[in-house]
């Protein structure tokens, strides 16, 4: 299994409620797509207080690399990745992305 995990920095200007709707525009990209599963994301409630600006994030779940792939290259996903980077505190710099073997 690879975890996917998304970390962003959103601009102070972007509402909760823009957020939310794009992290339901990927839940539905994960339900869509086979070998995805698990959408998790949100804002950050760490009682260690340690984001350093990185208040936001989700992970998806995937069966594979080919199936993160696959996500990776889905149109939809694009569009709402692009939306992340357009409400990102200094763009992509304001995104961070990991994927682990679990």
């Amino acid at each position: 299994m690879i975890k996917h995990i998304v970390l962003t920095r959103f601009r102070s200007d972007v509402s909760e409620d823009t957020i939310s709707e794009i992290y339901a525009g990927l839940a539905g990209v994960t339900v869509r797509l086979e070998g995805a599963s698990g959408f998790h994301g949100g804002r950050s409630t760490s009682p260690e207080k340690i984001e350093r600006g990185y208040m936001h994030g989700f992970t998806i779940d995937f069966d594979s690399f080919e199936d993160l792939a696959a996500y990776s290259e889905d149109e939809e996903h694009k569009r709402w990745g692009a939306e992340i980077v357009a409400h990102a505190e200094g763009g992509l710099d304001g995104v961070l992305v990991l994927d682990v073997e679990a």
